[in-house]
This record gives C-alpha cells, sequence and structure tokens, in this order.
C-alpha cells in the first residue's frame, strides 16, 4: 500500500474520469466479490427463542407428519429428549422462527473438555474462546461499563519476596542457573481413555435417547475447560490421559508451587511483543505497574464447577471461569465428548435463557454446583450449514491436513511399553541417515506416519442435494434444506433438514417426494440419525471417538495462525460440497471492532485482561481475514474499485478491508526509490504501527494491518478508516501526503503524539509548510493524522516512525560527515531505496551507551566538585556549579535537554523534500551528526556483539530465522549481513564461527533468491505456476547441465492445428516461448551475485552455485527448505535427486501448493511479560516461591490472553519444567516440557529450531525419569532435524552426540556410543576450543564408556587429557579437578591389576582376580548429561538443611493443630 491516500487519490481521478474510455478493458474481472453470504454466521443459534424447557407446540396436533411421534415419560409429559420430533406448522412457531434471525455470534471453536488438575485450570480455565466481539463490546457499552475512578494499587518494582534462598547459583557455558533439589517427583502420569458405547432402540416412529454408559472411573473426575481464542474443528478433549487420580490429588496439592529457570542468557529478559514482527518493537509501554497483590490472587479465585445436564444423557460437572462468556461455554459443549454431536442448542439456568455475550460470573444465581441444561432450539437454514459443518470438522478430526502437526505423541507413546522391556531386546540403532559421517539427508522422516491419523472412514459422501432450494409449499412446511448421503454399505441417503432436525425422505436423484421414508425418525442431531440409519456409521463414529479422546488436547485446539508445512505428502481431494457452499462469511467492521476494544477500560488488571484477550481474538480474525482476501484479490476472484488502471495500480475493498499492492501509486515513492521504496513501505509502515501499538496512548488510534506476500505479490490489508473513501470528508489534518510539501499541524494531534514521542524518542520540531511558515510536527512529516466520521484521531503512514540510516543514505553533501568507523566498513552504501531506518533495539542500545556515558561525565566532575568543593563557598555557587556539570554533562552526549538525558533522533533531517526554519539549522546538524554516531556505533559496537554472542554460546543460530533473531537483538538489520560476514572474516577465532559464516551465506544467497523469485512470478501466466515454480528451483538445485521446463502436461494443443504438423519435440518446447521459462542455472546464478552485491553488499567469488555450495559446505536440502518457508512453496515429500545429472530433481508434480506468508501484529500482554521480568529476578536471586507465585500468574495471564497454543505459554511451560527438575521434580518437569514441545512444533513447526531444542530438554527428562528408551527415539528424532536444517557441523550436533552417547553407554550400546562421542569430541573442540571445559568434560565421558568397554588404555588416556585441561582451566584445588584425579588414579589401578593378570597368564603362574568391566550407573549418566546439558546440582549447606527442617515441623505441628480444631467443632456440633 504504502501510503493509502496515494489509493484514495487514484480513486477519486477515477470517480471524475468515470465516462471516459476506460483503458485495458479487457483486463476488467468479470468476478465480484458477494457482500451478501447465504452462509450465515455460525453462532446465530446460539439465542433460544423458546422461553422454558417445555414447549407447548410439540402437540401431536401441530405435526406436519403424525406418524411420526414424540418421545414422553411415564406420566405423559412431553420433555425435550435426545431426539425431537416435531415438524411445526403452526403460525406462532413461524414467528418464533422469524425472531432467531436476530441472533448474533460467530463461527462457534469447538472446543471439549479437558480433565486437568487445579494447577492447569489456573494456566487454562482463562483461555477463551472465539466469540463475536463486536457483539461483546457492544453488550459491555449497554452495561455501562466505565474506567473505574480510582486503579487498585499495583504491585511495587521490588515485589516483597519470600524469605527462601537456594544454597547458591553455578553458572555454565549453557548460561542455566542451577538448584539443589528439595523434593521429590510425584510418579508419571499415563494416558488412559475413556470409552463410551452409545445404546441405541431400533424401534421406529420413536424418539431415540442416546445415552452414554460411561467408564465409572472416568465419569467421576472433575472436568476443567481449556478455552481457545480462534475457532476450530478440534479445541479441547478429555484429558484423562494426561492426569490419573494420584497426579491429579498432587498437582491439587501442589498448585501455586510453580517455578521457572532463573534468568539466563538463553532466555531474554523480557520477550517483548511475539514472534518476527515482535522483536522489531521493545518500546516501554504505557501501563508498566504490575498487578497489586488483590487482582492477582483474583486471577486464581474465579474458577468454579457447574453441572451440565444435556438431552437424554447423563449430567456432568465442568469448571468453568467467571470470565467465560455463555457463547464460550456454549463452544466448550460442541466439543465435550457427550454433546460434541450438537450445536444448534441454548443453555438455560431455572428455566431462563442465558444470553450468549454474558458472563457467567455476572448471571444472577450461578454458583457453585449450579445446573445448567442444554436446549435443544429450532433450526434455521444458517444452523443446519453450521451443523453439517460442524459434523464434517467431526468426521475429519483426525485428518492433519490443513492444521499444524505435531509428533511428538509418536515418539513419546509408541516407546513406553519398550521402556519397561529387557534393555538388551529392543534394537537401540538409529537409521543409517542419522549416523554420524552420512552424507545422506534424507526428507520422508520429516513427517513420518502415525498409526492415529490413517483414515477412519464413516461416510463416502456427504453432499448437499441438487433438490435445493426448498419449493415455496415445502418451505411453508418447515423444509430447510435437503441433503444426500452415501453410506459405508453404498446405501443412498435422501435427508430433510426441518426446524426441528433431520429425518429421511423418499426422494431420490430422479423423484422428488418429501415425505418420511421408513425409519420414521426424526433426530435433532444429523449423527442420532445416521447412527440409526447406518451400522457401519455407528461403529466408525464410536471409534473415531475413542481416538480423538486418545490424542493430546495440544494436538487438537486449533492454533491462532496455522503454520503450513513447507512438505506435505501427496493427499487425495475428497469430494466436499458442505465446504464449497461456504462463503467468506458475513461482512465485519473490522476497523469499529479494533478501535472499541482499544477504547475498553484499563484500570485494573482484570480490566486489562479482558481488553487485551479482545485485542488479540479480534487480531486473529483480522489475520486471518486479511490473507483470505489477499489470496483471493491476487487470483482475481475480486473486483478492483479502479478496473481502468493497469493492473499492479489496483486496489480492493473486501469484507471492510482496503487491500492495496506494494507499487509505486502516482509517483509518490519516485524521490526515495519508486517502486522499491513502495515495496519496503509496507513492512516499515507495519513495524511503525507496531511501535504506536506498544506505546498504547489513550485516544491514539492507529489501523489494522497485515503485509501478506503471495505469488510474487506483496499486498498490504488495512482497516477502513470510517468516511476515508468518501469524497467530501476533511481528510489530512494533520502531517504531510506529499513529501513535505504541504503542511498541516493540529493541537491535539500535537497533544496525542507528544505522550508517544517520549517513548518513541522522537524529537518535536519544526518545518515549513508551503507558505514558508513553521509548523510544529512531534513525528515523522510524512505521518498523516485524519478525523475520521466517527470522531476519533487517527494517525497513516507510520513508516517512517524510526530514525534514518546514513550508512544506507548516499548524499554529496554528506560526504564529510561520515566517521572514520563507517569508512572503514566502506560506508555509506548506495541502496535501493531511501526508507532505510534503525532498528528500535539499536535506538535503545544507543541511548543506553549514551547514558552510560552521561553517567561517567556526571560522576567524575561531580566527585572533582566534591573534592575540591570549599566550606565556606556560597550553596549557590555550588548549585550554579553542579547545574553546569549536567548541562556540559548532556552537551556531551547530545541530549535535546540543558538539565537531565533525554536523547530523542529527529526522523526528518535527511528526508528529501522537507524544510526546516533558519533558526533550526544548528539543531538539524546536530542531529545529522548524532544519526551518523549510532550509524558507526552499530558497526563498531553492535556487530561485533552479536559475533561474541556466537562465540560464546549465547546464542546458537541454526538457520535463517534465527540468525535473523540473533542479529536484531542487538538491533543490526539484516541488510549488514554482508558487513558482518566481512567483521567475521577478520576474527582470528573464526573457525569458531564458522556454522555462523554458513548460516549468513546460506541466508544472503536464499534472500537474494527471493527477490528474484518476486520478479520472476510476475511474468507467469497462472496455468503454469507449478511449471514455472519447478523451473526455477531446477536452475536454483538441480545438478542437471540444462534445467528444461515441464511441457504442462495438462495443457490441450489446439485444434486448429494439423496433427500431423505437431510433433513430440513441439508439445516438448511448448512453454519455452514464456520468459520464464528462458532462465538458466547461469543466468540465475548471475542474478544472485547482483543482488547479493546490491543489496547485501556481499561478493560472490565463485562461478556457479554449485561451486559456491562446495566451497562453503552448504546443505541443498537446507536451502530448500530456507527458500520454500520464504516464499511459502510447499514441495511434495519425497526424496530429491540433487545430484543427478540426466534428470531434473524437481518436476511440476512436485509443487503442491504456494501458500500466503503474512507479516502481522502480535498483541500480548503486557502484564504478563512484566510478572515474567520479575519472576526470573526473583529466583535469579533466590527468592524461590516469590518467582513461583509471579510466573504462576504471568502463565494465567498469558493463556487467558493468547490461549494455549502461544509462544509465551511455551517459553513459561518451559522455565517452570526447568526449575522443577532443578529441584528434583522430574515428572512434574516432564509434563511441563512435554506440553512446551506440542506448542513449539504447532505454532513454530516441527522442524523449528526451538522445536529441537525442546525435544533436547524433553529427552533429558525422560532419561531422568527413567524412560531411556523414549529418550534415546527423542534424540535421534532432534539429530534428524538438526542435520536437516543445517547440517551436521555445528555445535548443537555436538551437544547431542554427547547425550546420544550417554542415552547408549547407559543401554549398553557402547560400539555405538563410541561413535557419537568421537564425533562430539571433534566438533567439542572446533567450535569450543581443544582447551576448554566442553572438551575435556568430552574426554571424561569418553574415558567413562572405554572403562566400561574395558579398554582402559584409551580409558587412560582420554582422562589424562581431561585432567590436564581441569587442572589448566580451574587450578588443582577445583572439585572437578580433584575427581578427575581421583579417576584417572582408579584408572591407573586397574589398568596395573589387569597388565599384573595378562603377564600372569602369559607366565602359567595364576592370575590375581580381575574385576568385571564396570557397568552403567544411572545415576552417574544422568550426572553427566546435566553436565553436558550446562545443569550442577548444589547440595544445600547445613544452616540451610537444618532451616528447610525446621520449616517442615513447623508445617507439619500447624496440621496437626488444624485436625484437633476439626474434631472439637465436631464434637462440640454433635
Amino acid at each position: 500500500m504504502g501510503n493509502i491516500f496515494q489509493c484514495c487519490r487514484g480513486l477519486l481521478s477515477f470517480f471524475k474520469h468515470l465516462d471516459d474510455p476506460v483503458q485495458r478493458g479487457a483486463e476488467e474481472s468479470p468476478l465480484l466479490s458477494s457482500e451478501e453470504s447465504d452462509f450465515d454466521s455460525l453462532d446465530d443459534s446460539m439465542i433460544n427463542p423458546s422461553t422454558g424447557i417445555a414447549n407447548p407446540a410439540l402437540e401431536p396436533e401441530h405435526f406436519l407428519f403424525p406418524d411420526i411421534i414424540l418421545s414422553s415419560n411415564p406420566a405423559g409429559e412431553v420433555t425435550l429428549v435426545e431426539p425431537m420430533v416435531c415438524l411445526l406448522v403452526s403460525e406462532e412457531d413461524e414467528a418464533q422462527g422469524d425472531e432467531g434471525d436476530a441472533r448474533d455470534g460467530r463461527d462457534r471453536c469447538f472446543s471439549e473438555v479437558e480433565t486437568q488438575t487445579e494447577v492447569e485450570t489456573q494456566i487454562s480455565a482463562e483461555v477463551q474462546t472465539q466469540t463475536d466481539s463486536e457483539a461483546e463490546i457492544q453488550t459491555e457499552d449497554d452495561k455501562g461499563i466505565t474506567t473505574s475512578t480510582k486503579a487498585k494499587s499495583e504491585m511495587e518494582p521490588n515485589t516483597k519476596l519470600h524469605e527462601e534462598s537456594v544454597a547458591g547459583f553455578v553458572w555454565t557455558e549453557q548460561h542455566q542457573v542451577l538448584i539443589h533439589p528439595s523434593g521429590k517427583g510425584s510418579e508419571r502420569t499415563e494416558y488412559f481413555g475413556a470409552e463410551r458405547e452409545t445404546n441405541n432402540t431400533d424401534e421406529d416412529f420413536q424418539v431415540k435417547h442416546d445415552r452414554s454408559d460411561e467408564d465409572p472411573g472416568v465419569h467421576n473426575v472433575k472436568n476443567e475447560i481449556i478455552h481457545t481464542d480462534e475457532p476450530g474443528d478440534e479445541s479441547i478433549f478429555n484429558e484423562t490421559h494426561m492426569n490419573d487420580a494420584e497426579n491429579i490429588k498432587r498437582e491439587t496439592e501442589d498448585q501455586d508451587k510453580n517455578g521457572l529457570q532463573p534468568l539466563s542468557e538463553e532466555e531474554p529478559l523480557v520477550k517483548g511483543v511475539a514472534s518476527e514482527t515482535s522483536e522489531d518493537v521493545q518500546l516501554s509501554n504505557k501501563r508498566k505497574t504490575l498487578p497489586s497483590d488483590g487482582e492477582a490472587t483474583d486471577l486464581h479465585e474465579d474458577e468454579f464447577t457447574v453441572r451440565i445436564q444435556p438431552p437424554g444423557a447423563e449430567s456432568f460437572d465442568l469448571q468453568v471461569s467467571r470470565q467465560m462468556s455463555v457463547s464460550e461455554l456454549h463452544h466448550v459443549l460442541m466439543d465435550h465428548e457427550l454433546t460434541c454431536h450438537r450445536s444448534c442448542f441454548s443453555l438455560q439456568l431455572g428455566g431462563a435463557i442465558l444470553d450468549s455475550a454474558t458472563e457467567l460470573g455476572s448471571i444472577q444465581g450461578i454458583q457453585e454446583g449450579a445446573l445448567i441444561r442444554v436446549v435443544e432450539d429450532l433450526y434455521l437454514v444458517r444452523d443446519v450449514r453450521v451443523h453439517l459443518r460442524h459434523v464434517r470438522n467431526l468426521l475429519r478430526s483426525l485428518d492433519p491436513a490443513g492444521r499444524s502437526l505435531s509428533y511428538l505423541s509418536l515418539f513419546t507413546r509408541a516407546h513406553q511399553e519398550s521402556d519397561s522391556m529387557e534393555k538388551g531386546s529392543v534394537s537401540h540403532s538409529p537409521p543409517f541417515y542419522i549416523l554420524p559421517g552420512c552424507k545422506e539427508r534424507r526428507l520422508t522422516p520429516l513427517q513420518p506416519i502415525r498409526d492415529d491419523w490413517k483414515p477412519l472412514q464413516c461416510l463416502r459422501v456427504l453432499n448437499i442435494s441438487s433438490w435445493n432450494p426448498p419449493p415455496g409449499n415445502r418451505k411453508l412446511h418447515g423444509d430447510l434444506m435437503y441433503i444426500s448421503i452415501l453410506t459405508m454399505e453404498e446405501r443412498e441417503l435422501s435427508i430433510t433438514c426441518c426446524t426441528r432436525g433431520f429425518y429421511l425422505n423418499q426422494s431420490n436423484a430422479f423423484n422428488f417426494n418429501p415425505k418420511p421414508a421408513a425409519p420414521k425418525i426424526l433426530c435433532h442431531s444429523l449423527v442420532d440419525l445416521l447412527s440409526q440409519l447406518s451400522p457401519s456409521f455407528r461403529k466408525n463414529f464410536a471409534a473415531l471417538q475413542k481416538r480423538r479422546v486418545y490424542q493430546h488436547p495440544y494436538e487438537c485446539i486449533r492454533a491462532p495462525v496455522q503454520v503450513c508445512t513447507w512438505a506435505a505428502p501427496p493427499g487425495d481431494h475428497s469430494l466436499d460440497c458442505v465446504t464449497s457452499e461456504e462463503t467468506d462469511g458475513q461482512i465485519r467492521d473490522w476497523n469499529e471492532e479494533l478501535q472499541r476494544s482499544r477504547e475498553l477500560p484499563r484500570a485494573s488488571l482484570l480490566e486489562r485482561r479482558h481488553r487485551d484477550r479482545r485485542l488479540f481474538r479480534i487480531n486473529s480474525d483480522f489475520v486471518a481475514a486479511a490473507a483470505q482476501g489477499a489470496v483471493s484479490m491476487t487470483e482475481g476472484n475480486v473486483m478492483p474499485l479502479n478496473p481502468g488502471e493497469p493492473p499492479h495500480l489496483h486496489v480492493f475493498v473486501w469484507n471492510n478491508l482496503f487491500f492495496s499492492q506494494g507499487f509505486d501509486m502516482s509517483d509518490h515513492y519516485a524521490p526515495v526509490g519508486g517502486d522499491a521504496a513502495a515495496h519496503a513501505a509496507a513492512m516499515c509502515d507495519l513495524r511503525g504501527v507496531q511501535a504506536y501499538a506498544s506505546v498504547d496512548t489513550e485516544g491514539l488510534h492507529t489501523l489494522g494491518t497485515a503485509v501478506v506476500d503471495y505469488r510474487g505479490v506483496r499486498v498490504t490489508a488495512q482497516t477502513v478508516v470510517p468516511g476515508l473513501l468518501e469524497k467530501n470528508l476533511e481528510q489530512i489534518v494533520y502531517g504531510s501526503n506529499d513529501n513535505g510539501k504541504t503542511v498541516f499541524t493540529h493541537p491535539r494531534f500535537l497533544e496525542l503524539l507528544g505522550e508517544s514521542s517520549k517513548s518513541l524518542r522522537i524529537q518535536p520540531h519544526q518545518v515549513l509548510d508551503h507558505s514558508d511558515s513553521p509548523v510544529e510536527l512531534r513525528s515523522a512529516v510524512s505521518t498523516v493524522g485524519i478525523f475520521g466520521s466517527d470522531g476519533r484521531p487517527y494517525i497513516l503512514d507510520l513508516l517512517r516512525t524510526f530514525p534514518p540510516d546514513l550508512n544506507f543514505l548516499v548524499s554529496a553533501e554528506a560526504q564529510q560527515e561520515v566517521p572514520a568507523a563507517c569508512r572503514s566498513f566502506g560506508f555509506p552504501q548506495r541502496h535501493r531505496h531511501g526508507l532505510a531506518s534503525l532498528r528500535p533495539q539499536l535506538v535503545e542500545a544507543f541511548v543506553q551507551h549514551r547514558y552510560e556515558l552521561f553517567a561517567k561525565m556526571a560522576s567524575d566532575d561531580l566527585g572533582h566538585q566534591f573534592a575540591t568543593e570549599k566550606p565556606e563557598e556560597p550553596q549557590r555557587a555550588a548549585e550554579q556549579n553542579r547545574r553546569n556539570i549536567f548541562w556540559k554533562a548532556c552537551e556531551n552526549v547530545d541530549s535535546m535537554s540543558d538539565s537531565h538525558f533525554d536523547i530523542r533522533f529527529n526522523p526528518d533531517v535527511c528526508f528529501p523534500g522537507v524544510r526546516f526554519p533558519s533558526e533550526c539549522l544548528p539543531d538539524v546538524q546536530r542531529q545529522r551528526c548524532l544519526l551518523w554516531e549510532a550509524a558507526a556505533f552499530l558497526l563498531s559496537n553492535q556487530i561485533p556483539a552479536v559475533l561474541r554472542d556466537c562465540l560464546d554460546h549465547k546464542a546458537v543460530p541454526m538457520d535463517g530465522a534465527t540468525l535473523t533473531s540473533v542479529i536484531h537483538q542487538r538491533g543490526v538489520n539484516v541488510r549488514y549481513l554482508g558487513a558482518v560476514l566481512k567483521e567475521l572474516d577478520e576474527m582470528e577465532e573464526r573457525e569458531k564461527l564458522s556454522h555462523v559464516q554458513r548460516i549468513s551465506i546460506s541466508e544472503v544467497i536464499t534472500r537474494s533468491v527471493k527477490h528474484i523469485f518476486r520478479t520472476y512470478m510476475k511474468d507467469v501466466e497462472p496455468a503454469a505456476f507449478s511449471a514455472a515454480v519447478s523451473h526455477f528451483l531446477n536452475c536454483l538445485l538441480s545438478s542437471s547441465s540444462a534445467p528444461v521446463p515441464d511441457s504442462c502436461s495438462d495443457e490441450l494443443p489446439s485444434r486448429r492445428r494439423s496433427r500431423r504438423r505437431r510433433t513430440q519435440s513441439d508439445r516438448a518446447n511448448f512453454p519455452t516461448s514464456s520468459l520464464w521459462a528462458k532462465l538458466t542455472s547461469d543466468d540465475l546464478w548471475s542474478r544472485i551475485k547482483t543482488e547479493a552485491e546490491d543489496y547485501y553488499h556481499y561478493t560472490f567469488k565463485s562461478e556457479s552455485i554449485e561451486e559456491e555450495i562446495e566451497k562453503q559446505n552448504l546443505q541443498k536440502i537446507s536451502l530448500l527448505r530456507e527458500m520454500s518457508i520464504k516464499t511459502g512453496i510447499q514441495l511434495q515429500l519425497r526424496e530429491y535427486m540433487f545430484e543427478c545429472r540426466h534428470k531434473p530433481a524437481f518436476s511440476e508434480d512436485d509443487v503442491v501448493n504456494i501458500f500466503p506468508v503474512v507479516k502481522h501484529l502480535k498483541p500480548t500482554s503486557t502484564d504478563a511479560a512484566g510478572l515474567v521480568q520479575q519472576a526470573q529476578l526473583a529466583a535469579q536471586r533466590g527468592f524461590l516461591r516469590a518467582g513461583l507465585d509471579l510466573l504462576g500468574q504471568a502463565l494465567t495471564l498469558f493463556s487467558s490472553v493468547c490461549g494455549i497454543l502461544h509462544e509465551d505459554v511455551s517459553k513459561c511451560l518451559r522455565l517452570l519444567g526447568q526449575l522443577r527438575y532443578t529441584l528434583g521434580e522430574n515428572d512434574d518437569a516432564l509434563i511441563l516440557q512435554e506440553k512446551a514441545a506440542l506448542i513449539s512444533e504447532r505454532i513454530q513447526g516441527t522442524d523449528h529450531p526451538q522445536t529441537v531444542q525442546d525435544y533436547t530438554h524433553l529427552a533429558l527428562y525422560f532419561f531422568a525419569g527413567g524412560r531411556l528408551l523414549t529418550s534415546l527415539q527423542l534424540l535421534y528424532r532432534a539429530r534428524y532435524l538438526t542435520l536437516l536444517i543445517i547440517g551436521e557441523d555445528h555445535p548443537q550436533i555436538a551437544l547431542l552426540d554427547t547425550m546420544l552417547g550417554l542415552v547408549l553407554h547407559a543401554l549398553m550400546e557402547n560400539e555405538l556410543s563410541l561413535k557419537f562421542l568421537q564425533n562430539a569430541l571433534t566438533l567439542t573442540s572446533k567450535y569450543h576450543g581443544a582447551k576448554s571445559l566442553k572438551h575435556a568434560h568430552s574426554h571424561h565421558v569418553l574415558a567413562i564408556v572405554y572403562e566400561s568397554k574395558g579398554e582402559l588404555q584409551l580409558a587412560l588416556h582420554h582422562e589424562k587429557e581431561a585432567h590436564i585441561l581441569y587442572k589448566n582451566q580451574l587450578g588443582e584445588s577445583s572439585d572437578s579437578t580433584k575427581e578427575s584425579s581421583e579417576y584417572l588414579q582408579r584408572l591407573t589401578d586397574q589398568d596395573a591389576i589387569l597388565q599384573r593378570a595378562v603377564r600372569h597368564i602369559a607366565s602359567g603362574k595364576p592370575s590375581a582376580s580381575v574385576s568385571p568391566p564396570k557397568l552403567p550407573n544411572h545415576p552417574v549418566i544422568l550426572q553427566q548429561l546435566n553436565l553436558t546439558c550446562g545443569i550442577t546440582f548444589i547440595p544445600p549447606s547445613e544452616k540451610e538443611l537444618r532451616a528447610e527442617l525446621n520449616e517442615r515441623r513447623k508445617v507439619q505441628i500447624e496440621d496437626v493443630e488444624y485436625q484437633l480444631l476439626n474434631q472439637n467443632g465436631n464434637k462440640q456440633q454433635l
């Protein structure tokens, strides 16, 4: 989009010349986006038009077909039981049906109940399903919710910490704080599932009661709720397989004893906004206070249990939250095992229907144990469509297609029984492609086959009947829709959907007969009806339900943003007319929903939580709609607003969203780079929106924004400002839309932006307008302020929020200002656009650096003054001297203020077209010098800091995404990769950073390829997309001498051409006339070299990409992965023969799909982020209980705001697991880490580096719990993923190989163990140094294995090497040196005994007894694994042990006293 006003200007120009001849008329698309949807909102059935359970209209005289009767109780009173059998024709009920049209809501999130402990309730009970945000906001407004006059007291920065501390902390090279164990973990819970049988009668003409014969052991388990924030097919399933009765009791007692890993280098102190966009902004938020103690307590005291009574089934308990709305409870029940087949029902309490938008806590009469009845509602057409889609989703609930994948349970469950077998009875050898030294990289194991994903077909066809829509007379009788079904028995069924449910009619493919067919049964649920009509359906659906229950709940919850894997197995496309009937959904006013959510009160913690949750949900919906709209727009399914313009200048409005493409409209970006600047402006604007959203100034409004890259086209989606597209609206009141020619200002915007400019470090400044009058601004001149027709102040075009990067802005007058540090790196360099800016992390780092200089200068001068100050000197003179000292320090660091430190930047000092008043020119010059100093600081300080982080293993990048995150944390832009590589080449220890060099070069190649691919796809016609993509990949990675594009096998030859004249060669060369088909490998490599030189300023000296890959030891499969992820290409999951010289590696059939790559805002809970920071600080200082409480509150907030599947939740779980493990509670750590690993797989990808890290930690916890084989398989999986991502030459492989060697040693596989340990020794020497402690530990581990094998000479050799390193690095007095010395002496004695015995045997003398080889010892191996992972347990001191013992005695005494008091009270009552 770049600039939304340029789009509007083009539209106005188009409307003015509407009568002119249309240019390029042939390009006018006949496809129009429908604003009317016949597929109505999914939540429209939530409000029941009836007022009670009994319905007087359910009398036989109202039935259309009297032979279909109701089920009744013996007393004759009609009750709403499982299948309702009434087809009403009364006018009264028809009127009630019309009233149902006013039902509000939207897509339901099908969630299911999860049995949990109270600990998990705090985590999960706050996670909410998606509801109609606008309706909820309106409800809140109707209730008159206002900001409280006085906020509750907030927690002080120095939280009162518990007086519990640890003996000490040890920081190892892995940067983990270690704590001595102080407790014993409970037993690991096992999986078990609840089986349910459905008993149905075979009587015709009667209602059927589906009652569940539940397992008593499962029925009595208390159910609790996890709500999701996204609508989806499966949200939560019973987690009874995750918690047994013992574990429930144990976790209930320990619900507040959660912990976290103290602050480490690997886990940043404060995480900011999640994902790539979140890293761009780390700014101070207005809400800096932490929740008060009372508010934090409220988070844990708002759960209670209600009893749910479904029709025709036994009631069950459900734990809910007071903040949960009725519609969210509705979604939960739609996924509960007992009610998942229902979708059209209302909830009643005491005979009154509950409003869908009301929170449970505000309902009068609801309390612990309250009975909520599920009452079946009348269907509308939209409800029928919802029900059909819900049934379709239930039948496909195990289908992995279309959802984020997870394979963790495949490795944890498959080897659960094998762990209990004898160690020698199971093969422990890995596949050959995982062994050290293997160069083959297999792709198919990336997605192993899961038995529980095998298709379980319940129906052959579920189709919308051709007899739709019902004729008028049938509509008057209640018919809504007809569906056709083909069962597994090959029986064709024609079913009528009426207002009361579903029944079988007598129609077929050729004759229409709506009368009921035998058996004459009407059921409220289609699942109930099919269970009666098809035995195969009943059997398979029951088996499907059992599988759903067996799955881990986190595998079934729908992720807020789906992760599309870059490789997918070939799948069959099935008939699905239910999906084809779906439309784009109802038109939503996205801007109104977003802005009203931002205006919600934020005074208290609960208000902020409610506001953040609403913003997160709306943003998630907005992102999904933006991606869908961008795809539709790119594929030509939406008519542009300006069809007369060239296609690349088209703009669109779809679903109340404004879409524009990344091209320069009206030459607006001509001064700064044209189309290249317009393409970059989209991301710059998104970062600016994120910055102002992080500051969150009350009263200042920004637009919802998302950037979508699809098929080489960049699309910007934004919410529509009310009145912006109207011709008579007075638009701009602040800023400039013509590059500074006309500038406006407004006091309201100056006031609002004045608050934001402090946090964003923007200097208020003056510029000249078109009349040469000074105009005050508090933002960049390109930032536009308008008042919408709703009266709200909006700021747009925030692409220049951050200071410009002068290293990439070349101007003749600036050559003399360039610092020496910039010149040494070859800067300034010419960039393709003039929008290059500094990252916010760099701005904060530079300001912190200047503050340190300021503090040092001021303290030195003040110290000198105090030393020389005379007592008789007047106090006023001393004060003046101190003011002069601060004034001098402020001037030296370029502070904006003379009295205190305040550094800000003027974003307009280098912008072309901006003019400044003459009196401001000196300040402008100072600002320019300050920007040069910031640019030099980036080169001289931050780039070396990035390499130091990697050298010290504080950061271990594994692929392009993690490398980008590492350099972004230091404020370095990706365009500095050339400078990073140059600095790396000049380092003495560059060999230890060879993995960083390979990843950086790979990133330069793949990013350059992405830029080329974007322009390459513009010349491709839609029919040749797959052929063009496969040809491009062949030119990039295939070793074939001359890749030839595929012949477009789906193309049909023209009939005009004579068959005789059409030769085989003509058919093969059909696409070669296209421009894309003329690309060759040499041409592509030449363009890559040019792009790398121009954009990243890195020069490739190789003549071909094959030579560069071999020279840098790159992997083609890793390049393919990076390329696919960056461009959205999805390839077929198979083995690709890159090295074959006779056949291209890719064909057009290998290109499965192209997905949109979406970049968007990532809102989260600021309060929770602050709690995590405080928790880490508390744990680092040794106050564990305070840290545990704070982290538990943070986890509750994150779960409530963002849902379970969020990386902040995963981080909290990971920290909890680490602390639990260090405290010796292995089982708890394992459960928490397993959940963290599942979340990482689902939201970041099965082959993401974070997933590898989570697998590694989980393997350690499994080993500690005695499940050795499971630990081994997890490590094999982690090694395979690492090999696929980066290859074998990486520090992560050294860690994994050491762990694998130790686990195999525990399994007595010494030969296999030595292979991994020898490889680990080599890699450790390379990346940690031959004199490092890591290398000494590798020698020690090898000595242990050699000793167990009986090769004492080799064991002695390696232990001597280890002893020398320990002695040189730590000294002779260290514990490690002493232990090594003792072990070395023991090995020497054993070897001497062995040699003596050998000599005696050789001489024929009786030999002394020789001790057998030492068997593996589990505690010893676990200790070595902990050391490998950087974990050291420090034993408590005698004082601490005594204090802990006294504390336990005190607790026991209190418990005894409490029991005695209760006994006395009971006796008095008796």
